[in-house]
């Protein structure tokens, strides 16, 4: 069992470590038998093909490369952040990151300087960890647990603190069988990872660095950009980023010297533009260099890794790396998480290091001088901006992934003996767990997943995009609020239309309603309500027949409606300013003449509005820019403009004509009354088309039918309500004096 452990390990080790630094375990001793290991790891897809020559690390004495001799790399105990559990999963985290110091001739002196983003992504996990064992759908039964280390974001120490975690893993119980399952990565994008023949048990949360590299490229050849140079690290991650004009590559550890060499080459450039694909903890001595010598006007693109670094924002570096283009992955906000990181107290007890170690930092204090007494919530920090998080939360996925893969195979849904709780297996065979992983849809990636596949037309990824779903048709329907608030507009409307028809007719034989032809006062009555009725046609889902009629029964009723206005105001006119006898005046202008003038102007609108739903007819479409909005597509889009050019003209002249008219007898001036509803009209559809051009989707339907209805109500209470207050509450004043301004109040 032993050799085929370690025959195992072995080959896990050269497929999937040389690309991964930290690689995560956890340990399942549900029962006395069973353990598994697997995990979470961390972006360093990097291959160790340097010889240590003269290493010295955190005190480790230098080891000559020709001597016989092995390292045992797991010998000592590393600062660990511990919490037991039925299940264990363990974490790697950089939380500490390698600055080079001067060197000299044969030692490599390291500072570690603490990265308060990644102890975020590792309080992130805890967060997590503690969130599944809170929630009683998830796990039923089982407690989770963690185990997390810190792998400096450097080979060596990576690799010590893997074979610390792999030993400690042992020794949590002796008697269980120990297999060995993948580790979910939330960092690491190299695309060679995605090949599932080299790296069967690899999974991710993040996607490939395939899609990142396409877009930089798209991005840099659009902007015209062809004269490029880059700058990567001796690991895959660097070396899948694509070909360029020339490549400088940061070794592993580089010494000053190196660094000076690299500032010298982008000094003396001719290129301007510079991709980096690097970490931002291996760009720390690089750009200080550069900072100390100035060397500006270099447009940097950067990759995901350090594009969204607050370190690199800082005031040290902003001179030189301002206006830095990258690509990031989109931000999220998780509930609870700024609370539960601002709660973070150091203290004293043993396997509180990191804890420590980030009080320190945060606070440029000594621990062991300082109890503690600071504030988080008084502060500022990378660490506590989570409004947009975006690698805490590919750790959250993870921990996830892992919780709802664990839930599937423990058979946690079923209704079995366990009364509801997790099965208790004793054993399983080796591939079963990752079997599970690759048929967990939420946050899982598996073959295929990392790759991004076009949906359909109208359909969207789903919330966790892992599949295709049918997407949501947005258009202004019956049963939305707005919707309901306009039909109920346009039914008062409506009724308050047909409440005046039933007076006039009641009234019609009264002078008041016989002034200046009752016919055309019933037949403005007629236009309105089909002016109200015609806002029906634009809510709900377009169809053929609906995109076809709402224009032109919007465009034609109003075209009446001021018909009827403009002869109105022509036949007040003629009864009081004209030098034209009365009798003389209405055979100028009588009732067939009258009729004759509504005909003629409403033709024109008729002629247009039939050959443009003939001619190039509007049609549903369903836009899918954004999200699926069901829409009449106009394929001519002059035709509404013509047919709203139109209304404003008869409307221009009918407020032209009423102005004129403005100071007849002050009894009843209807024309006075047709000034104030052209001046609500033409305020009403002149604040419109600025509204309606800029206002999306379904909004733009219902500013016109708000436009629609507020000038229908402004030309119903102006003309007709004076007149049914006339009739209803001074029927004394309902004489033909009165109309004729002899009437003495």
């Amino acid at each position: 069992m032993h050799s085929t452990l370690v025959g195992y390990f072995l080959w896990v080790f050269f497929n999937v470590f040389f690309n991964t630094i930290c690689i995560v375990f956890f340990d399942v001793n549900i029962t006395k038998s069973l353990s598994v290991e697997g995990g979470v790891v961390e972006k360093e897809e990097a291959a160790m093909t340097e010889p240590m020559h003269g290493l010295k690390i955190r005190g480790m004495r230098s080891v000559d490369s020709s001597l016989s001799q092995c390292v045992k790399l797991g010998g000592s105990d590393l600062p660990a952040l511990h919490s037991d559990g039925d299940v264990v999963i363990g974490g790697f985290f950089p939380l500490h990151y390698v600055v080079t110091e001067p060197q000299h001739s044969y030692n490599i002196f390291l500072i570690y300087s603490f990265y308060q983003r990644a102890f975020r992504w590792m309080m992130t996990m805890v967060f997590a960890v503690e969130e599944i064992n809170h929630n009683s759908s998830l796990l039923p039964g089982v407690k989770l647990g963690y185990h997390i280390m810190d792998c400096c974001d450097h080979i060596p120490t990576g690799l010590q603190a893997l074979f610390s975690l792999f030993r400690h893993s042992k020794t949590v119980d002796k008697s269980s069988t120990c297999l060995y399952y993948s580790p979910v990565s939330y960092f690491s994008t190299c695309t060679c990872l995605t090949d599932k023949h080299l790296y069967p048990s690899f999974l991710r949360t993040v996607p490939s660095d395939l899609f990142q590299v396409r877009g930089l490229v798209k991005l840099v050849t659009f902007l015209g950009w062809f004269w490029v140079g880059t700058i990567g690290t001796t690991d895959d991650y660097s070396l899948y980023g694509g070909c360029v004009a020339f490549h400088l590559t940061i070794p592993t550890s580089p010494t000053m010297a190196e660094i000076q060499e690299m500032t010298d080459t982008l000094e003396s450039s001719t290129a301007r533009v510079v991709v980096v694909f690097a970490t931002e903890g291996k760009l720390l001595n690089l750009f200080s260099e550069l900072a100390q010598r100035n060397v500006t006007g270099i447009q940097w693109i950067a990759s995901e890794a350090w594009v969204t670094s607050s370190r690199l924002a800082s005031p040290q570096f902003l001179h030189i790396l301002q206006g830095t283009l990258g690509f990031t992955f989109p931000g999220v906000s998780i509930p609870g998480l700024k609370e539960f990181l601002l709660n973070v107290r150091p203290s004293p007890k043993p396997g509180m290091e990191f804890f420590n170690m980030f009080w320190e930092e945060h606070f440029g204090c000594n621990f062991r001088y300082n109890p503690g007494s600071e504030d988080l919530r008084n502060t500022d920090s990378s660490y506590s901006d989570v409004s947009q998080v975006r690698i805490s939360y590919n750790v959250y996925k993870a921990v996830y992934a892992i919780a709802h893969a664990l839930h599937t195979f423990l058979n946690c849904d079923s209704a079995g003996p366990s009364g509801g709780l997790c099965e208790k297996h004793s054993s399983f065979s080796n591939g079963q767990l990752l079997n599970v992983y690759t048929h967990i849809s939420m946050f899982c990636v598996t073959k295929g997943s990392t790759e991004c596949t076009k949906c359909p037309e109208y359909f969207w990824s789903d919330k966790d995009k892992v599949k295709c779903v049918a997407g949501e048709e947005e258009f202004l329907s019956f049963y939305d609020t707005m919707g309901i608030i306009l039909v109920a507009l346009t039914l008062l409307g409506f009724i308050l239309t047909s409440i005046i028809t039933i007076i006039f007719h009641s009234f019609r034989n009264t002078p008041i309603v016989k002034a200046n032809n009752s016919e055309i006062s019933f037949l403005l009555l007629l236009s309105l309500k089909l002016c109200f009725l015609c806002s029906l046609v634009f809510i709900g889902q377009p169809s053929w027949w609906t995109c076809r009629l709402r224009q032109a029964a919007f465009g034609i009723s109003f075209v009446l409606c001021l018909s009827c206005l403009l002869v109105k105001t022509i036949v007040v006119l003629l009864a009081f300013r004209t030098s034209i006898s009365g009798s003389r005046g209405w055979k100028l202008f009588g009732t067939s003449q009258q009729r004759i003038l509504i005909i003629c102007t409403t033709a024109p609108q008729i002629c247009l509005c039939s050959g443009w739903v003939l001619g190039a007819p509007p049609f549903p479409f369903r836009n899918p820019n954004y999200q699926i909005v069901v829409e009449c597509k106009e394929p001519w889009p002059p035709g509404f403009y013509l047919l709203l050019g139109y209304i404003g003209l008869l409307a221009f002249v009918c407020l032209l004509l009423a102005f004129f008219g403005r100071k007849l007898p002050d009894t009843f001036n209807e024309a006075k009354f047709i000034s104030f509803s052209m001046l609500i009209f033409w305020a009403v559809w002149i604040s419109f088309i600025p509204a309606y051009v800029s206002s999306p989707a379904k909004f733009s339907v219902a500013v016109e039918i708000f436009a629609i209805l507020a000038s229908s109500f402004g030309l119903l209470l102006c003309i007709f309500v004076p007149k049914c207050y006339i009739i209803l509450l001074h029927p004394e004043r309902n004489i033909k004096k009165g109309m004729i301004g002899k009437y003495q109040r």
